[in-house]
């Protein structure tokens, strides 16, 4: 064989390697219950020689660990059921209009550490406001100094941003525009760990559509509403966030719902957010801006006409916005977030009917409404999620 042919069969046999433990690690994460090896040489297809030297290396690694065997006695050997490793990790970041939020997530899925400061960061300076977020994330390091390797960080924020130059374009309830938060952040975290950045909605949905790395969620085909000071929304297809051309798609929150409305941050009027956003609706019910959604809800349980004028208003113009989504693009199920899947119990029943009559194809398919599982800072794992896909893709380059 010619030198040439040799460097062109090692390089082939390299990438099938790699093709091949990121297979592994794939499956052993999408698993309900931990495999053995056996189970993944049968969920790949794969020998059990080959199978079982891929676990053991990516085990080595670190990125697979061994459980305890089941202790009732069976036929035969028992099987070592496998696990995601917790020592490779991700840095999510958060920064909304009431929330500031540093999250560390494993390959299991487990948050390790985190700080979350509540605040109003409505109309404020950038620069202080993304100084605090990088001392946050400094503590969260300095307490995992030594027991994680970071993978990767992301950054969520609530508005346009341009992932590839690394530049948030425009965050309408923060009044910021043309940063990069980046440069502020560089000082408080480790050299070369640059988030990558993305839409808060987009990755609360993630969430939703990956409840562990690698581990799809229930629904492949929904839209994801985020409740936060304002409204956000992403479309999820086929357990992918629609992004769209630019990576601007889903922006749920400024759907016009009425023409001659209130007027938007954005600069148009009558949006979504304006009677569906945390404030838009404690404003409506004539409570105080950090009043929350229970007692929202408990006033208008009490018959208080002003809580229920604006839960009426927010369903009202909730079924118009979403309706118009569904009948585009052909989604069976709407999950409420943040302070939206709060009131879902309250909201639901009138916002399926209102959908029911709104969309097309209820007849043969009435649209589906629930609320996401409680967390103060989606998008925070979501960015983690995000970065730990890369290890699953690719786990070579973390196994040494």
């Amino acid at each position: 064989m010619a030198d040439g042919e040799a460097v062109q069969l090692g390089a082939r046999q390299s990438t099938l390697r790699a093709s091949n433990l990121g297979l592994v690690l794939r499956t052993v994460c999408a698993a309900d219950a931990p495999p053995s090896r056996a189970d993944v040489a049968a969920r790949t297809g794969m020998t059990r020689a080959t199978a079982a030297r891929l676990v053991d290396g990516l085990v080595a690694g670190g990125l697979l660990v061994e459980g305890e065997r089941d202790p009732l006695p069976r036929r035969g050997r028992p099987g070592t059921p496998l696990l995601p490793g917790g020592r490779v990790a991700a840095l999510g970041l958060q920064v909304d209009a009431g929330l500031l939020a540093a999250r560390v997530l494993d390959l299991r899925g487990r948050v390790v550490a985190e700080r979350l400061v509540d605040g109003d960061w409505v109309g404020s300076d950038p620069g202080p406001t993304l100084e605090r977020l990088g001392r946050l994330a400094a503590d969260v390091l300095r307490d995992l100094a030594g027991r994680v390797r970071l993978a990767g960080a992301g950054l969520a924020l609530p508005g346009i941003v341009d992932a590839d130059r690394g530049v948030l374009l425009r965050a309408p309830n923060l009044g910021w525009h043309d940063l990069r938060p980046a440069d502020v952040l560089a000082p408080h975290l480790p050299d070369g760990l640059d988030p990558v950045l993305g839409n808060e909605a987009d990755l609360a949905a993630r969430t939703v559509a990956e409840t562990a790395p690698g581990r799809p969620g229930p629904h492949p085909d929904f839209l994801y509403v985020s409740g936060q000071i304002g409204v956000g929304g992403a479309v999820v297809l086929d357990g992918r966030v629609m992004r769209g051309s630019a990576g601007w798609a889903g922006e749920v929150g400024h759907v016009c719902v009425d023409p001659d409305g209130p007027p938007c941050r954005c600069g148009s009027t009558g949006c979504l957010e304006q009677y569906a956003g945390r404030h838009a609706l404690l404003a409506a019910a004539g409570l105080p801006r950090d009043a929350s959604p229970g007692q929202l809800l408990d006033n208008a349980a009490t018959g208080d006409p002003s809580a229920r004028a604006a839960l009426d208003g927010a369903r009202r113009a909730l079924a118009i916005a979403l309706a118009g989504v569904l009948n585009v693009l052909d989604i069976p199920t709407v999950v409420l977030g943040g302070h939206l899947g709060g009131l879902a119990a309250e909201l639901g029943p009138g916002l399926e009917d209102g959908l029911a009559a709104r969309v097309l194809s209820a007849r043969w398919r009435r649209p589906r409404l629930e609320a996401a599982a409680p967390d103060a800072a989606p998008a925070a794992t979501g960015a983690a999620l995000r970065a730990l896909a890369d290890v699953l893709a690719d786990p070579v380059r973390w196994l040494d």
